[in-house]
C-alpha cells in the first residue's frame, strides 16, 4: 500500500506519521511511505523582491527540513522505507495532486481547532478530505 503523510511539523502529523508506520507494519506493506511537506509561497512573493528568489527558497528548504526531521526519525527507527518531497503552492491542492499521482493513502494531522476557526478560515485537512478522491485517514 502507498502511503502519502502530510507533515507540518505539528504535534498531529507526528502522531499522523506514528500511525502511518504502524498501518504500513501491520499490513506488511514493502511500499515506502513517502512524507510531503508544503508550503505556500503566495505570501513570500513580494519578499523576492526585496532578498531574492533564492533567499526565499532558501528559507523554506530549512523550515520544510526542521518539519520533516521528527518523522524521518520515527520512519528509520521503525524500518520503514520511506521517502520525503518538498513543495510549494496552495498546501491542500498540492497534497491532494500529489495523492492521485499512485497513493492509495493519504494521512495526515488533524490539529484539532476549534469549530468556529475552522468555519471562518477552513483548514487544510477539510480541504482535502472535500477534494481528495482516494482515501484520506485524518489521525488526533
Amino acid at each position: 500500500m502507498k502511503i502519502l503523510v502530510a507533515v507540518d511539523g505539528s504535534k498531529a502529523s507526528l502522531h499522523a506519521v506514528k500511525y502511518a508506520a504502524k498501518l504500513s507494519v501491520n499490513l506488511r506493506s514493502e511500499d515506502l511511505i513517502t512524507l510531503v511537506t508544503v508550503h505556500d509561497d503566495q505570501g513570500l512573493r513580494h519578499a523576492e523582491h526585496l532578498v531574492g528568489a533564492e533567499a526565499v527558497q532558501d528559507y523554506l528548504r530549512e523550515l520544510s527540513d526542521r518539519e520533516l526531521k521528527a518523522a524521518l526519525a520515527v520512519l528509520v527507527k521503525a524500518g520503514i522505507k520511506h521517502n520525503a518531497i518538498i513543495q510549494t503552492g496552495p498546501v491542500a491542492n498540492t497534497i491532494v495532486n500529489l495523492a492521485h499521482k499512485g497513493f492509495d493513502l493519504v494521512v495526515m494531522g488533524s490539529k484539532g481547532r476549534s469549530g468556529l476557526v475552522d468555519v471562518l478560515l477552513g483548514s487544510v485537512a477539510q480541504r482535502v478530505l472535500a477534494t481528495c478522491s482516494k482515501p484520506v485517514l485524518l489521525v488526533k
